[in-house]
């Protein structure tokens, strides 16, 4: 069954979301609910957006179906209008004891133009940041903070550059001071575009024919991204072993599937 855009935002404001932003990672029984929020890198993309595709959209085939994928990130939001908009607070009305609550914010918290959305990385984007985690321990739910997955930026001599400033250092700083586990996605999308090169990055992001676009991605960039995330959740002991699946396995890309969508 296909859901339109309105009834998975419903989903988004409500209970735990259903089969399309939690893909086959269904829990057996209720088991923990991982909760996302976050902006467009992380977001559920639907089928007027393919081949864009949300790192959170893969998530889900790379835990154990007793953890499920809630994934409330949104497209255009930063760490205060996710807030404002009463985003959290559904979350936070949601979420149980022992579940996760992980946190990406930066992109467009760095819109300065933008005061609905902009926060200054050592002043109001730690303050925001502290009500999620405050929110999440009030409820007996871990947060976890994860540093803003890079975008895709070379200079002249070929060197991948952050683009991201202070925020990254920001939030690393107030995960070590408030002693939540920190997952630097950040640092390690940095280091895999490196790797890859100008070029091959571009197979990772929503590059066509039609539009060029170095800030969200198509599904093996989504893919790497996720595989990224859940080798960080392993890492900092978030997620034991037995959570964890095919993080050394080859994911089709075929098993992203974006829902159609109405205007």
């Amino acid at each position: 069954m296909s859901l339109t855009r309105r009834q998975v935002s419903v989903a988004g404001l409500g209970a735990p979301l259903a089969l399309a932003l939690t893909g086959p990672a269904e829990a057996s029984g209720r088991g923990r609910t991982l909760y996302i929020a976050g902006d467009s890198t992380a977001a559920q993309k639907y089928a007027d957006a393919a081949p864009e595709t949300g790192w959170g959209m893969a998530l889900p085939f790379l835990l154990h179906r007793h953890l499920t994928v809630a994934n409330h990130a949104v497209n255009g939001r930063s760490s205060k209008s996710f807030v404002d908009e009463g985003r959290l607070e559904v979350i936070l009305s949601s979420i149980r004891p022992g579940d996760l609550l992980l946190v990406q914010f930066a992109h467009n918290d760095e819109k300065t133009a933008d005061p609905s959305r902009h926060t200054e990385p050592w002043t109001t984007y730690q303050r925001y940041l502290r009500l999620y985690v405050d929110g999440a321990r009030a409820r007996g739910a871990r947060p976890v903070l994860a540093t803003a997955v890079e975008r895709r930026r070379f200079d002249a001599d070929g060197r991948a550059v952050p683009s991201h400033g202070e925020y990254p250092a920001a939030m690393r700083a107030l995960a070590r001071e408030e002693r939540v586990p920190l997952l630097d996605v950040q640092a390690l999308s940095l280091a895999l575009w490196q790797e890859l090169g100008a070029e091959k990055t571009k197979t990772y992001f929503n590059w066509t024919a039609t539009e060029q676009d170095n800030t969200h991605f198509n599904p093996p960039g989504a893919i790497a991204v996720a595989r990224l995330v859940a080798r960080e959740l392993l890492r900092t002991r978030v997620l034991a072993p037995r959570d964890v699946r095919r993080l050394d396995d080859r994911i089709p890309e075929s098993w992203i599937t974006w829902p159609e969508s109405v205007a």
